[in-house]
């Protein structure tokens, strides 16, 4: 997958997140889990795109964790959002899924990444 294409994911995962947010019940627990989710599935885009113009390759993978950690946090609320019955699972589980196809591809990203010296010869 393409830089580009993967950008345009992680964006669309957080713009999917923020109206998830914006269907919540206005109650405690709606606003402290939205402000949760909102926090950790709107950071991994903006983070690949720092991670795409890193200053080294170690930056890159720093940056690139950063991002596989904000999804795996999100992944958590929503998880959170569907056993406690939230919204519908059908409104939560298919973003849920967009976060774990994600997980995976950042995932072994970051093996790949990690297994390589960057190709200008910087750490």
């Amino acid at each position: 997958m393409s830089p580009e294409v993967l950008s345009e994911r992680l964006l669309d995962f957080g713009v999917r997140v923020g109206k998830l947010v914006d269907a919540l019940p206005d109650t405690r627990l709606g606003r402290h889990v939205g402000g949760q989710i909102l926090r950790c599935g709107t950071s991994p885009a903006p983070n690949y795109e720092e991670g795409c113009a890193a200053e080294s390759w170690a930056d890159f993978v720093h940056k690139l964790s950063i991002v596989l950690k904000e999804l795996h946090e999100s992944r958590h609320w929503l998880r959170y959002l569907m056993k406690a019955k939230q919204l519908p699972d059908k409104r939560v589980q298919p973003l849920w899924k967009e976060g774990d196809e994600l997980c995976r591809i950042i995932g072994q990203s970051l093996v790949t990444a990690k297994g390589v010296k960057h190709p200008k010869g910087g750490s």
